[in-house]
């Protein structure tokens, strides 16, 4: 069974109990100079830090399930659910809002910047501590901060940018908000800079695919290249991933390895969960038959139940299961085998990795870049690839950037389903080329309402600004320095 690397008892205690906005950062290690002076003494420190930030970003598991799948057109609620997260679906979004809550983030924030600051000190004084693992560490934090802000950005727009870690009553917290684009610039410039440093020399599995590699950090570099419409640097990230022979793409009888047992020969990069070791992952109990909560939309019905659909490597009984005529649950996080009906033993159901990134995704943004560039050949090799692999024809497409974003987007919502993908897929696709294809998304969003809906829904989504979520009230609150999004204003 598979163990997580372990925290030390006090930072775990303290990773898992403490809900804080920006202002309790303070409260996450010692505040008093004479206790954090004994605190960071040696590596180990160091490293027990570092995991506090892990499992603060695990923490969020549920929740970026909720803002990758939420809004976009895969997932509807069950008709008795109701809440923050329904509010959201329905796009009638407040300040209020527990999901603009953006405090867990932040937390794990400050803990990469706890160790960007104090790891080196501590080099100093313990000897056993190697320039290597130094760098290492840093690495690592620089990864978790960075993958932290991508999320924030894409979630919230514009966000402050904290560099420095909250240790003092002098902190800064009332920083104002950073445009998204310049914070991405700033986080790709660390990424490549600490790239280098980033250990392929785990000795385990788990940390192999649950730590941050060389070909983590290339994913998330390629990702935010592809976000920030930089084609050349999205592909050389994706060449660096693709030419390493640690990753194979998954055959298709055993695809639904990728989910169970995980951290397949695919996985890049996988938040790690372990029943077991009381490290739950919540996307079991969103997406079980039981929950109430999560349902596979009517778009991904169509996609994926044998009586519509030709896709039987990734679709009925994979990607989704029937329980009964019209009646549909979400598999991939719920089943311990493709066929359905073999639920995760209770010792096990929450111990499903959620997986961040994976050769399959790789391919993706790098056919989706090379379309945009007018590579249409080779985007099309590497699109056909990922069919061909699921037991799908291969497609021939119209020479034109649209045609393939189309395919590549229509593919990514069926390999990559319900995995927190499709929602910044479609704002990708939405903001690419000043918004030309802005009614696009909001076609595919709409689809899935209500008649009743569709109107007020397709209104609310023609401001880009709506897209992204508002500052929480208690935030604005707090710190005066912050500016609300305009959509959330009137």
């Amino acid at each position: 069974m598979k163990k997580i690397f372990k925290l030390r008892v006090v930072l775990l205690f303290l990773a898992m109990s403490l809900q804080f906005s920006c202002a309790d950062y303070l409260e996450l290690l010692p505040n008093s100079g004479l206790v954090r002076e004994e605190f960071w003494k040696t590596k180990s420190d160091v490293e027990a830090v570092l995991m506090g930030a892990y499992q603060k970003v695990a923490s969020l598991n549920g929740n970026l399930f909720t803002y990758g799948e939420a809004r976009a057109d895969m997932v509807e609620a069950h008709n008795e659910w109701s809440g923050d997260v329904l509010n959201l679906m329905e796009g009638n979004i407040t300040a209020d809002n527990s999901l603009c809550n953006w405090a867990s983030f932040y937390a794990a924030i400050n803990y990469c910047n706890d160790v960007i600051k104090n790891a080196p000190e501590v080099q100093k004084i313990d000897n056993t501590f190697t320039e290597f693992q130094l760098q290492s560490f840093l690495a690592e934090a620089h990864f978790i901060r960075s993958l932290s802000y991508f999320y924030l950005v894409r979630i919230f727009k514009d966000v402050p940018l904290v560099i420095e870690p909250s240790e003092t009553d002098n902190s800064d917290f009332y920083l104002p908000k950073t445009d998204g684009d310049e914070i991405l610039v700033e986080m790709l410039k660390y990424l490549n800079e600490y790239r280098l440093y980033a250990s392929d020399e785990y000795t385990t599995t788990e940390e192999e695919k649950g730590r941050a590699t060389k070909s983590s950090f290339d994913a998330l570099i390629a990702d935010i290249c592809l976000w920030r419409f930089d084609y050349a640097g999205c592909i050389e990230a994706c060449d660096r991933i693709m030419g390493n022979p640690k990753y194979v793409l998954l055959r298709s009888p055993v695809w639904f390895e990728l989910f169970y047992p995980g951290n397949s020969l695919e996985g890049i990069f996988e938040i790690q969960f372990s029943d077991l070791n009381n490290q739950r992952n919540g996307t079991f109990g969103i997406t079980n038959q039981n929950a109430r909560q999560y349902l596979p939309s009517q778009t991904a019905i169509q996609l994926f139940a044998q009586k519509y659909s030709v896709e039987r490597t990734r679709g009925e009984d994979k990607s989704i299961a029937k329980i009964s005529e019209d009646n549909y649950i979400i598999w991939k996080y719920v089943g311990s085998s493709p066929n359905g009906k073999s639920v995760r033993f209770s010792s096990i159901q929450n111990s499903c990795n959620w997986i961040v990134y994976r050769l399959a995704d790789i391919y993706l943004m790098k056919a989706e870049a090379l379309s945009q560039l007018g590579s249409f050949t080779d985007a099309a090799e590497l699109l056909n690839e990922i069919r061909v692999r699921a037991n799908m024809n291969p497609l021939v497409i119209a020479n034109s950037a649209d045609a393939y974003e189309d395919a590549i987007m229509d593919e990514r919502a069926v390999e990559l389903a319900f995995e927190g993908k499709r929602w910044f897929d479609l704002l990708r696709m939405g903001r690419r080329n000043n918004f030309k294809r802005k009614a696009k998304l909001i076609d595919l969003i709409v689809a899935n309402v209500p008649s009743t809906q569709k109107r007020i829904l397709s209104a609310r989504l023609t401001n880009p600004l709506g897209w992204y979520l508002p500052i929480a009230k208690s935030e604005m609150e707090r710190n005066k320095n912050l500016v609300q999004n305009t959509y959330y204003t009137y």
